[in-house]
């Protein structure tokens, strides 16, 4: 089953990879921040305690047998930077600034944090490499999971039929409206395709992120493609939401990491 539980800590885990690395989505289930992070927030920017964050990284890294010195992470700024973690980054080192974070050292746990936004987990089992990705509209406007690949190709030797791409909880396309602008960009980076992943229903417009980054993946060459289709609104009580909450709400946790 795709949800597992460890230690109090409720998370889900793609079918896709099997037991060839260490992945995990994780839900709000199991932490120690109140309301209105309630409960596993790992968002240190989002008004909740600095120890109760540390503290609900220690929990979810935990349920998965991950160290925090394990970890690289990254400052997301809805971009298409890359990073190559070559080892953990050190507490005392500036977060770099990327969306895609990619590894080939097995024991680097690789770790962003979402609210709404398009987890994206990428494994290539024979170049042994692992990546994790963060779009929203405007990444996934940007093309950051196509980025994501061509960086596996490049830096790696990656070939696109040999990765492994999934799609994790995130805002469903029944419920992410959208305005004039952002549908404008969509249109403008889709072309033709757009039509496809913008809905109009009842005077709104709706954006199929999954569609989307789904198609990009897909034109990047990468074949073998898993979508979780929980949506971060639909599901609020395991996942956070920043748009269900009006903002007031923390960030639930991916990892991935190849084993050592």
């Amino acid at each position: 089953m795709p949800f597992q539980s460890s230690g109090g800590i409720r998370y889900y885990q793609f079918d896709l990879f099997g037991d060839g690395i260490i992945q995990a989505v994780f839900t709000r289930r199991g932490g120690v921040s109140p309301q209105p992070w309630h409960a596993l927030n790992v968002g240190s920017t989002v008004g909740d305690d600095p120890e109760r964050v540390r503290e609900n990284r220690r929990l979810a890294l935990a349920a998965l047998d991950c160290s925090p010195q394990s970890v690289f992470d990254a400052w997301q700024v809805h971009g298409t930077e890359v990073a190559v973690a070559k080892a953990p980054r050190a507490p005392e080192t500036p977060h770099p600034k990327a969306d895609i974070i990619l590894t080939e050292r097995p024991g680097v746990t690789l770790m962003m944090r979402f609210a709404d936004c398009v987890p994206i987990f990428l494994y290539d089992p024979v170049r042994n490499v692992v990546g994790i990705a963060h779009a929203g509209w405007m990444g996934t406007v940007r093309g950051t999971v196509r980025t994501a690949v061509e960086a596996m190709q490049n830096r790696f030797h990656s070939i696109p039929a040999d990765i492994h791409a999934a799609i994790g909880p995130s805002i469903g396309p029944d419920h992410y409206e959208v305005g004039p602008d952002v549908a404008g960009q969509v249109r403008q980076a889709f072309g033709p395709d757009a039509e496809d992943l913008l809905v109009e229903r009842n005077g709104s417009i709706y954006f199929d992120l999954w569609k989307a980054n789904t198609g990009l993946l897909e034109k990047a060459g990468v074949r073998q493609i898993e979508n979780a289709d929980l949506c971060t609104i639909c599901c609020n009580e395991d996942w956070y939401s920043h748009r269900a909450e009006k903002g007031r709400t923390g960030r639930f946790g991916a990892i991935i990491a190849l084993k050592e």
